[in-house]
């Protein structure tokens, strides 16, 4: 296995065939933090050599979800579609070491193959039927034009153990490991054998990947053996789950990166909830920055037991680390949702939601009234219980006109003068409030109705509760 003092380089290596999920998304911010940690680099690699699953803008969108998290590589992303030709050398590599063999079985044979298995209970694996074929024999049936895939020569007995940096010694039986095969038919490699290729020349000091690759990862090894390569360290990450204790999925109300980036959320909120799937830094500290999350890790530290997404967590972060943004962070980010309205047109009004916030998009409806005019009015809105339409009216302008009197247009002199009307009138304090918060903002929920008042401004709020109160009166100017 890689050495421990050896420069660290390790990969993400995601295949092109869907989007960055939250699962892929933790598996690669573990190698950056790693990677980052120990001042080594952290690389990209795609691996789209299964052509029948690959979609065409599966990469890009890959790329924009990690650059999205804040996890940029070190050197241009491998593409393995690229080098077919090396994949193919290294085959002829095993199969001169007697490592590898030439398998010209049909896919008819082979089914039917595996439908015997099935009838007797038996794993589905290779028969190796191809394997006793004569080396002179199986070179002259592939001069000859014969199809074939060219399957690893897995030892038949003993076992092959080696050490998890996660899941601690892992030991399999020879006999139970299938020849799986390592380049197909079309000259395609599979994952088995461009992996093993790609982290050698890449100079891959640990891999870290999920837990699923677990069981393959003696026959890499065996690959690593039989080029007489230096094998990485392993470290297989525990599976994340629902809440059902099933492998985390949409059912879930898991999504991609993107996303969640488009729902409001932060990167920084995403990647704090990620980073403790499955780790954490043996302290009280659950709200860590990248950069604090970088000089904690440690691959020592995640649990090899399953990891559980509480996504109602996510929601409750993303609101803490909205909250930990300044004024003029939180009203750049706000701006980008809110076309017209600017940084420093919003940057007044932050203070008004910050501590309403779960997500950014919240915050446009929140603050839609700042920038457009209530299109319209529902009288029942604008009527408290146990009053008509008239009353409401005549709440309205009576509030109209003892706030055109104030002397200065602060919540100072806003409030004390507008309770002081609930009681001339014989209404309470909630239900006036109420009535004004619906004619100036055209909404029953808002942020604070004072302070969205004096920031909206004497004459805006003026307008528009002369406005409602016409509406009340006139059916046609709702």
């Amino acid at each position: 296995m890689a050495g421990v003092d050896e420069a660290i380089r390790v990969r993400y290596a995601p295949s092109p065939t869907g989007a960055l999920h939250l699962g892929g998304a933790r598996t690669a911010l573990f190698n950056y933090l790693f990677a980052r940690q120990k001042h080594g680099q952290f690389l990209l690699r795609i691996e789209d050599t299964d052509r029948a699953r690959f979609k065409p803008d599966s990469q890009a969108s890959i790329e924009e979800g990690l650059h999205w998290l804040g996890m940029n590589w070190d050197e241009p992303a491998m593409i393995q579609s690229q080098r077919k030709e090396i994949y193919a050398e290294a085959a002829s590599v095993l199969l001169e070491l007697g490592a590898a063999y030439r398998c010209f079985c049909t896919p008819q044979r082979l089914e039917q193959m595996r439908a015997e298995q099935r009838a007797r209970h038996e794993p589905e694996r290779y028969d190796r039927r191809c394997r006793s074929i004569p080396r002179a024999e199986s070179d002259r049936r592939a001069a000859g034009g014969e199809r074939f895939v060219v399957r690893q020569a897995i030892p038949i007995d003993g076992t092959t153990t080696f050490h998890d940096l996660v899941m601690g010694t892992v030991t399999f039986r020879n006999d139970t490991l299938d020849d799986h095969v390592l380049l197909k038919s079309d000259g395609f490699p599979t994952y088995h054998l461009a992996f093993a290729v790609d982290d050698h020349a890449m100079a891959i000091s640990h891999i870290i990947r999920g837990e699923g690759w677990l069981p393959s990862a003696p026959k890499h090894l065996l690959l690593f053996q039989a080029f007489n390569w230096l094998p990485p360290a392993f470290a297989h990450l525990p599976l994340v789950l629902g809440p059902d204790k099933k492998p985390l999925a949409k059912r879930h109300g898991a999504k991609d990166v993107l996303e969640y980036r488009d729902a409001g959320y932060l990167p920084e909120a995403v990647d704090n909830f990620i980073a403790f799937l499955g780790w954490s830094p043996g302290t009280t500290e659950d709200i860590l920055t990248v950069e604090e999350l970088i000089s904690k890790f440690s691959i020592e530290k995640i649990q090899p037991s399953p990891a559980m997404a509480n996504l109602e967590r996510l929601d409750w972060l993303n609101g803490q680390f909205i909250r930990r943004l300044s004024t003029d962070e939180l009203a750049a980010r706000l701006a980008s949702r809110m076309p017209g309205a600017s940084p420093e047109a919003l940057a007044p009004l932050v203070p008004l939601v910050r501590e309403r916030l779960r997500t950014l998009n919240e915050a446009p409806e929140m603050l839609r009234f700042f920038f457009d005019e209530p299109d319209a009015y529902r009288p029942e809105q604008l009527t408290p219980k146990g009053r008509d339409g008239a009353a409401a009216a005549t709440a309205l302008n009576s509030a109209a006109s003892t706030l055109s009197e104030l002397p200065g247009w602060t919540p100072q002199t806003i409030e004390p003068a507008l309770r002081a009307l609930a009681e001339r009138i014989g209404w309470s304090s909630k239900d006036l409030f109420m009535v004004l918060r619906v004619a100036i903002t055209g909404r029953t929920v808002t942020p604070p109705l004072i302070e969205s008042m004096s920031r909206l401004g004497k004459d805006r709020v003026l307008a528009r509760l002369e406005r409602a109160a016409s509406a009340l009166a006139d059916p046609l100017r709702r």
